[in-house]
């Protein structure tokens, strides 16, 4: 199992990138705002279930690589330190000005399910994202697969949860997002700076 303090940490940096809204988060409140909360949390569910679906095949993967030798999962883990690292350089350098709502049509919550599933498993950067994300906090003691599959399953519920909610509070969040566009000049560097921390953080491990 993962440890305490692992999953503790792990779970703020997870409601870190949570809490600087990204596209899932403005995918949930346009569906919600054209089509209702029922519509907003169906596809917050979906997008969940698409990062279910990336947990899997990241668990499965990345424990076929364990299987092959603790070397090669070593050079998977500091590969995706190099890429949480470039993305924490790109979310610096991105300028952003304010949040754009996608124009989206009013859908039924079914569709807007699949429509969400699919926009997030065929996503090849969620699927790089998971691949590089998850093995920073897996532990050399205990079983891998349990660890990783852990820490995906716990994504996916927060995920979850945070998306209903914002389905539900969508109008209110929509309005403060707009009048508020400091918000989106500070995204890139609140989550640059949790990508670049997740870096030093395996330096510091490593000493």
């Amino acid at each position: 199992m993962v440890e305490t303090g692992t999953l503790l940490t792990y779970a703020l940096v997870v409601l870190g990138l949570f809490l600087i809204p990204g596209p899932a988060v403005l995918m949930t409140l346009a569906r919600a705002a054209a089509g209702g909360r029922r519509i907003g949390i169906a596809t917050g569910l979906g997008i969940a279930a698409g990062d279910l679906v990336h947990t899997l095949m990241a668990t499965v993967g990345l424990s076929a690589i364990l299987m092959t030798s603790a070397l090669a999962f070593a050079v998977v883990k500091y590969a995706g330190v190099a890429y949480l690292i470039y993305l924490g350089i790109s979310a610096f350098l991105e300028k952003t000005d304010r949040f754009d709502l996608p124009a989206v049509r009013p859908l039924t919550a079914p569709r807007a399910f699949r429509q969400a599933l699919y926009a997030e498993v065929l996503n090849p950067k969620t699927a790089l994202f998971f691949l590089a994300f998850l093995p920073q906090f897996v532990q050399p003691t205990g079983s891998a697969v349990v660890q990783l599959a852990t820490l995906g399953s716990v994504f996916v519920l927060m995920s979850a949860a945070y998306t209903s909610l914002i389905a539900i509070a969508a109008g209110w969040v929509g309005s403060w997002l707009q009048r508020n566009p400091a918000i989106a000049r500070w995204q890139g560097r609140v989550v640059g700076t949790i990508y670049l921390a997740l870096g030093a953080r395996l330096a510091f491990q490593e000493r």
